[in-house]
């Protein structure tokens, strides 16, 4: 947050903290909010309250904030959703995987998603879910723990050397004391992601929830991606997504493997 942006901007001269702090500002809500106060975004984003109403204002000028007078709140505006819009739908890869995503979703009664790094988090971009009646709370836009969930551990896997090192930095800086514990966990999941070919998370996202990822490199310069099938343990067990599901996900990235091409 605050420290990070200062400490980026003391190291490369062609950073913009101000542009920085207002993407910190449009990225405090968190799924399934919709309003938050000057004061909420000032504690999330670690800013002094007076530099925050200088950037909702602006945002809101700029329509990326849209100010509730009866609520005395900004939630995100119309400009924002008109871009992010733009930048799902330049993601052709979802519109390939979405038909293989509601076939394993439904076989399997449980989420599937379709998620890209943003941070020290994973954020989706597609979602299926089953016919449970019990289902997951996550939806389009929703991010969860790159560290603890599957989806976070295959992006992990798949990382070369120097890139996983870098990351590793990344999270030991944001908190050194769960450092070694979270190290320990990440490297059992990628000696996992080796043997399985694919990333287990049973319990540690979410104390009664079992899921299980595969990544893959979409290619055309984008990022690795990841797609996981998560549910309750009670309706899928770590047995069931082992034996039935991760064929169909190990397969699913492969097709997708390099799909949009060079």
């Amino acid at each position: 947050m605050l420290g990070d942006v200062d400490q980026t901007e003391k190291q490369d001269r062609h950073f913009v903290t101000a542009l920085a702090r207002g993407l910190e500002v449009l990225a405090a809500f968190r799924a399934g909010e919709t309003w938050l106060a000057n004061h909420e975004i000032a504690e999330r984003c670690k800013l002094p309250r007076s530099t925050v109403s200088r950037l909702t204002h602006t945002l809101t000028t700029l329509g990326y904030l849209h100010y509730g007078e009866e609520r005395a709140k900004y939630r995100h505006g119309s400009q924002l959703l008109a871009l992010s819009s733009v930048a799902l739908g330049g993601l052709s890869v979802r519109d390939i995987a979405r038909p293989a995503l509601r076939e394993i979703a439904a076989l399997s009664n449980a989420t599937l998603g379709l998620g890209v790094r943003d941070n020290l988090s994973m954020r989706y971009v597609e979602c299926a879910r089953g016919k449970a009646a019990i289902a997951l709370n996550i939806d389009v836009g929703s991010r969860i723990s790159l560290v603890r969930s599957s989806m976070g551990r295959a992006y992990i896997a798949i990382l070369r050397d120097a890139e996983r090192n870098a990351l590793f930095d990344e999270i030991r800086a944001f908190d050194e004391r769960t450092w070694p514990q979270h190290r320990a966990a990440l490297e059992k999941s990628i000696e996992d992601y080796r043997r399985l070919g694919c990333s287990c998370s049973f319990g540690d996202w979410q104390a009664d929830t079992s899921a299980i990822a595969v990544a893959f490199r979409p290619g055309a310069g984008l990022p690795p991606m990841a797609i996981n099938c998560g549910a309750p343990t009670a309706i899928t067990p770590p047995e069931y997504l082992l034996q039935e599901v991760r064929p169909r996900l190990i397969a699913l990235a492969r097709s997708l493997e390099g799909v949009m091409g060079a």
